[in-house]
């Protein structure tokens, strides 16, 4: 195991022993990669859309489900989406014996009368608190991974005032609550390369940044991450979620792709990522059960050598997207 790798295990889950399958026994989609210590699919959920079932919670406890029987074992989180509505149901719906590790996020809190539905909480004590709410609505002793989603490069929300908080403090109190015992292992989100190296000595498990085909800003990072030993776990893998942003599935490379691979210009997206760096872990969420089974199905994808080639040869864009 890498020295960066933190060997906590998380609580009331079985150690996975079998790297070619996840604990209820599904082949890894993607493969299997490492994360914390742990074996899981390359392919994973990102959960923050399921706040779109709020009014239909079967529905999003379903979706859940479904997830694991097609071998997804990872699921990122946070207490802000909904305001604990979707750490609620991944407490619903899964099981110690799925063996699915949960990665939880703090850096933002819920601010449900805002203009957006998130604050910043950079201050350690805020630190702290924002692990106490994800541990009681998550319903566990320990989370397995905790990310600290930074606030110094976009996209999103940027730091000021107090939230100008240094990474050294943030660090600190992370790393007690690890020792502690309510945190398995940490990881990073919207850093620099220079940030990442002021916290190996600490133990990092991943790093979240925005990146994509059609984004490629952080390869310089990526590169680290991979050196390290350290999972990337890209969000926005497809781009644009919002108007005026790059779309990995505008691309006329990968739309040409798709059709001759007879797949979704989406899958392609996916599957280039998975091609690109061995150590990347893939988070895509939806809030439908078609494109959840499609996504993961994006791990079966291959090319051969020459449309490898035209999809590395997109052109990469800017990603910024700020909230004043």
């Amino acid at each position: 195991m890498p020295a960066n790798t933190p060997a906590n295990m998380p609580v009331n889950t079985p150690a996975n022993t079998d790297s070619a399958a996840t604990a209820p026994g599904v082949p890894h989609p993607g493969g299997p990669g490492p994360l914390a210590g742990r074996t899981v699919s390359r392919i994973g959920y990102g959960a923050m859309q399921l706040e779109r079932l709020h009014g239909d919670r079967a529905a999003a406890v379903a979706l859940l489900r479904r997830a694991v029987e097609l071998g997804v074992d990872h699921v990122d989180t946070a207490q802000f989406y909904g305001d604990g509505f979707v750490n609620g149901l991944i407490r619903e719906a899964f099981h110690p014996e799925d063996g699915v590790v949960v990665v939880s996020k703090v850096g933002a809190d819920p601010d449900p009368g805002g203009r957006i539905p998130i604050r910043l909480a950079q201050r350690p004590e805020q630190l702290r608190a924002s692990v106490e709410a994800n541990l009681r609505s998550l319903g566990l002793d320990r989370i397995p991974v905790v990310n600290l989603r930074r606030a110094d490069i976009g996209p999103g929300l940027r730091a000021e005032g107090d939230q100008l908080v240094d990474l050294d403090d943030q660090l600190a109190v992370l790393t007690a609550m690890r020792d502690e015992g309510s945190i398995g292992a940490i990881g990073l989100s919207s850093v620099t390369p220079d940030a990442l190296r002021r916290a190996l000595p600490v133990g990092v498990a991943c790093v979240q940044n925005a990146y994509s085909l059609v984004s490629r800003d952080d390869e310089d990072l990526l590169s680290l991450c991979t050196s390290e030993g350290i999972a990337w776990v890209p969000y926005f893998p497809l781009g644009g979620a919002f108007p005026g942003l790059p779309k990995v599935t505008d691309e006329p490379a990968v739309q040409a792709a798709a059709k001759s691979l007879d797949r979704t210009p989406s899958q392609i997206g996916l599957a280039w990522l998975l091609r690109h760096a061995p150590n990347t872990l893939l988070i895509p969420g939806t809030a439908d059960a078609g494109h959840l089974e499609a996504n993961v199905a994006a791990g079966a994808v291959t090319f051969d050598d020459t449309t490898l080639a035209a999809l590395d040869s997109v052109p990469s864009r800017p990603f910024e997207l700020t909230f004043d």
